[in-house]
């Protein structure tokens, strides 16, 4: 008996079909079967069904013999469920990555309810998709986790969505629940459902696609067929009827009923004109059919919703479409006025900002910004932190979206961008700093500082550097790009390399700050306590080898395209590992394509990457400047390159990451398990490849790089050296490499390097034997070099053999 039952009544979607059953058959949870009902679709649905059938075990089809409509399709498919829940995916949309696996975890979570409500998102012709379409009805603490239609009975304000849900098989056959023909046959179908339930249970996660298609859909076709709808709702009140203990609810449905006719008769696409006096006069005869008793008051509600219900009570249909053409007509010039109004305001701020810069700097003013306004974070936090201890009477502004204000340290005032006060300070601070340009309306003024910090180590191309690379690029505006650097005092470098990288891609007449990455001190500054307190709050496990897997996002891709199978490769290490998955901020609304249960944490949201650096026993990463970061702390890294060669020719890189390595490389996903289970990260080889990484990228990172900012660029107790380069040799001077000791791993002391791994059972039967050390000794694919040997590994991958 599978877990779930997936049921795809299926006709004239041959277009569509092909993506609807991949997005099932693709989902990491594989305890389940799918149903496709083939409702004598005259396309070739049919065939396709039968190929997936053939290719699969999990599939099977059942073909009709006449065309029954979408509600007698699902009865057929429901009687040969076999699954503990049974779940309805119309045929056009498609079921959200990972959606199995997390509705699996709620209903074990919720002890097995009879229905589990859960949300869905818009999913557009031109591929985009739109938000949660009920966030806030399925949030977690709007309700108990389990309870009845009393204890929400805000759920019956969803829409009536059979797709919506998942029911427990053992809870339809005891209520007999089966769908009516006809169309609209999702209403009598759903509040029953929600209305008998001993116990409901939702989850506040898209795990449906719904298809929003431009023309096709039954409810975006003209015809007499929306008269249906009054049958639909008199099966719902003749059930209401018969169960006497749920006439409590008439009211809450009567007015779900008369906003459901008011919906219909004001959409343009779907009744004929000759048809609406006509469908209203069936409207009101229907209300004061099935209404409530007299006294007896529904749920409340705006003025707006109850005259919009009074004129389809009552009949009227030229008032009611006097009123709706006026209110389509409000809307739309709203529409056309807000641009203008957005330029009003933005005329009015630029004058006033034009008058802020009359006014005198404010020599104990500095502004801070990291992200385009995404919080508290990366050098200029760090900056700001020890300006506030070093600079006496130093008054700091933080500029960020109001979402992100919590991230901000007491003491530190909050800038709302393009208010009145953000303008305000631009216009008189005497110290700007930032990891982005800001605002091209900003003109730099006289006595102004600012300083560029930059947010990492550059290994993609960057600035000018991108002329040559326009899927990289995106119609960057080069010429804006350069009016902008020409605004820089100083540019905050943390290596050699940057130094060269941002001079020659950023060619204007600022100077060059060498005293390396402020964000990083904190990898000198913590303590064995502070590792323990953020595993702590991670939840990781004592003794558990945790893996930071935080890759960057592809220009030539937009979106999140998996690279990893997590799932695989949670499944694949076992207990003694867990995975934090660090997606990049780019991507942070995006979410998991798959959520394996136990054994991986999502810490995208996480406001400090650094502390999650910190937790972390080892880095996985692919092209991403925190492979730079995390080398101060002296752990194994590993690069997970599967589409170098792509990405190099896409974005174009200043060397090659997979000859110049600070740990293995693995270009599949089979090599990345091996390297992680047999311990090859953590080698005296990979530990060479380490320390040569931070010879060459870490020399100035010694816990200090922020004091020597401020005093330089806040303090001025530095002196410019000749016109080039400001090194970090001036105040305070470098710790040597050799002399650091960065944050010490979990469950180690201070200064101690991580032991060699006692390898695991590998994965895999791909082996060969290492010339560099005994013939007993055989290295994996991973190129990892033996524990006994102390070189690169010579031998060669060859995917064919094996032992």
């Amino acid at each position: 008996m599978p877990r779930f039952s997936v049921i795809v009544p299926v006709h004239r979607v041959q277009a569509y079909l092909h993506e609807c059953l991949d997005s099932v058959l693709g989902q990491c949870f594989g305890d389940f079967e799918l149903i496709g009902v083939d409702d004598h679709s005259p396309d070739s649905c049919g065939e396709i069904l039968d190929a997936y059938a053939a290719a699969d075990p999990r599939v099977t089809v059942i073909h009709l013999a006449q065309n029954g409509g979408l509600g007698p399709a699902r009865n057929t498919g429901t009687a040969r469920a076999r699954g503990d829940y049974v779940l309805y995916l119309d045929s056009d949309d498609t079921m959200a990555p990972g959606t199995l696996r997390a509705l699996a975890e709620r209903l074990s979570a919720t002890s097995d309810p009879d229905v589990l409500v859960f949300d869905f998102a818009p999913a557009y012709w031109d591929g985009s998709l739109g938000p949660a379409a009920h966030p806030d009805l399925l949030a977690d603490g709007t309700g108990p986790a389990v309870g009845t239609i009393a204890d929400r009975p805000e759920l019956l304000r969803l829409p009536a969505f059979a797709w919506a849900k998942a029911y427990r098989r053992d809870f339809l056959l005891r209520e007999n629940l089966t769908f009516p023909p006809g169309r609209y046959e999702d209403t009598p179908w759903s509040f029953p459902v929600l209305l008998t339930a001993r116990t409901l249970a939702t989850l506040p996660r898209v795990c449906v696609h719904y298809r929003q298609r431009r023309g096709g859909s039954i409810l975006t076709t003209t015809g007499h067929g929306h008269f249906e709808v009054f049958e639909q709702y008199d099966r719902l009140f003749a059930f209401l009827a018969a169960r006497p203990e749920l006439e409590r609810w008439r009211p809450h449905l009567h007015q779900r009923m008369t906003d459901h006719f008011a919906t219909i008769h004001s959409s343009p696409a779907r009744l004929p004109r000759s048809a609406r006096a006509e469908f209203m006069r069936r409207a009101r005869d229907s209300c004061r059919r099935h209404r409530p008793a007299p006294g007896v008051a529904g749920p409340p509600d705006t003025s707006a919703r109850r005259l919009r219900r009074l004129l389809v009570r009552c009949g009227t249909h030229r008032v009611f479409r006097l009123l709706s053409h006026a209110g389509r007509a409000h809307r739309a010039m709203s529409a056309r006025l807000r641009p203008v109004r957005s330029l009003l305001r933005k005329a009015a701020l630029h004058a006033y900002y034009r008058l802020q810069r009359c006014r005198p700097l404010d020599p104990d003013l500095a502004v801070f910004s990291a992200y385009w306004g995404r919080g508290y974070s990366c050098n200029p936090a760090a900056v700001e932190a020890k300006a506030r201890e070093l600079v006496p009477g130093i008054r700091t502004a933080w500029i960020c979206d109001p979402a992100y204000a919590p991230t901000l340290p007491p003491g530190v005032r909050h800038l709302r961008p393009d208010s009145a006060a953000y303008w305000t300070a631009l216009a008189r601070a005497r110290f700007l700093v930032s990891n982005v340009n800001l605002p091209h309306r900003y003109r730099k003024r006289h006595g102004q500082t600012l300083l560029q910090t930059h947010h990492g180590t550059p290994l993609k191309h960057m600035g000018l550097d991108l002329l040559a690379y326009p899927a990289a690029a995106d119609g960057m505006d080069f010429a804006r790009l350069l009016e902008h650097t020409d605004r820089w005092d100083y540019s905050l470098s943390g290596n050699p390399h940057s130094t060269l990288v941002w001079e020659r891609a950023y060619p204007s007449p600022y100077t060059t700050l060498e005293f390396g990455h402020p964000r990083n001190d904190v990898f000198h500054t913590a303590t064995a306590a502070d590792v323990a307190r953020v595993r702590a709050e991670l939840a990781i496990p004592d003794r558990v080898t945790a893996v930071l897997y935080a890759p960057t996002h592809r220009d030539h891709q937009p979106g999140r395209q998996p690279r990893l199978d997590l799932a695989r490769l949670v499944a694949a290490l076992g207990p003694s590992f867990v995975v934090l998955v660090r997606s990049h901020y780019f991507l942070a609304g995006e979410g998991l394509p798959c959520e394996p249960p136990g054994g991986l944490i999502d810490v995208t949201a996480h406001p400090s990457v650094e502390e999650l650096c910190l937790a972390s026993d080892v880095l996985v990463t692919d092209y991403s400047s925190l492979m730079f970061d995390y080398a101060n702390l002296d752990r194994p890294l590993v690069v997970h390159a599967p589409d170098w060669e792509t990405y190099r020719e896409a974005r174009g890189t200043y060397f090659d990451v997979t000859t110049m390595a600070p740990g293995p490389v693995a270009r599949g996903d089979d090599e990345l398990i091996d390297i992680l289970a047999t311990g090859a990260y953590a080698t005296e080889h990979a530990r060479a490849l380490r320390a040569a990484f931070r010879q060459r990228f870490c020399p100035w990172d010694d816990g200090h790089a922020a004091e020597r900012v401020v005093r330089h660029v806040f303090l001025g107790e530095a002196p410019a050296t000749g016109g080039g380069p400001v090194v970090a040799a001036a105040s305070p001077p470098v710790v040597p490499l050799a002399e650091r000791r960065p944050a010490p791993a979990p469950g180690r002391p201070s200064g101690t390097p991580e032991p060699l791994p006692t390898p695991a059972p590998l994965a895999v039967k791909d082996w060969w034997s290492c010339p560099a050390s005994a013939s007993s000794y055989r290295c994996s694919r991973s190129r990892a070099t033996c524990a006994s040997a102390s070189t690169r590994c010579s031998a060669s991958p060859s995917p064919t053999s094996s032992s």
